[in-house]
């Protein structure tokens, strides 16, 4: 019989997970004391994340319950990042782990929409630039074309001005 405990952990975690949308990374947090701890909660909550700490059973009830796949990674103490931006938070995570010479928190395995991502492919979307910054690189890229675009038909029309000009000068010349 599960205790009434890990029946509302089971409820939350599941809660988060579905609001995550299947999306969400596995991380070894063993050796922080719980001040840092608390410091790396409020890093990834400024990212729009959220860590929770779990038990391994209940993070693979939640995940079965949802119709996730299975997860490689899942032994050991683990926490469980839902984020909106996975690079915002994978960024955040990765720039934690920097601050502490056991590189902790260490990333175990995500999933990603649905799709089981290896701890490297995790800590590769921590080295993609985060959601805003490439709609902001998007925006520039569609505005300098656009400016190119204003400055070609700006071109040929002032081309064109001169054009009927010398027309102009060439029939009151004659």
């Amino acid at each position: 019989m599960p205790s009434k405990r890990n029946v509302e952990n089971l409820e939350a975690l599941t809660g988060a997970l579905r609001a995550a949308q299947g999306s969400f990374f596995l991380v070894n947090y063993q050796g922080l004391a719980a001040g840092p701890t608390g410091k790396l909660r409020k890093a990834v909550r400024e990212k729009g994340g959220e860590l929770i700490v779990a038990k391994n059973t209940l993070i693979r009830r939640a995940m079965g319950d949802l119709g996730l796949p299975p997860i490689e990674g899942l032994s050991g103490p683990s926490a469980v990042v839902v984020f909106n931006d996975p690079a915002a938070v994978a960024k955040a995570l990765k720039e934690f782990a920097k601050t502490n010479d056991k590189g902790i928190p260490a990333f175990k395995a995500g999933m990603l929409a649905g799709q089981v991502l290896t701890a490297k492919q995790v800590e590769a979307l921590a080295d993609l630039p985060s959601q805003k910054e490439l709609q902001a690189e998007l925006v520039g890229v569609l505005s300098a074309t656009l400016s190119n675009l204003v400055g070609v038909l700006g071109a040929k029309a002032q081309e064109l001005v001169g054009i009927l000009e010398a027309r102009v000068q060439k029939l009151e010349a004659a």
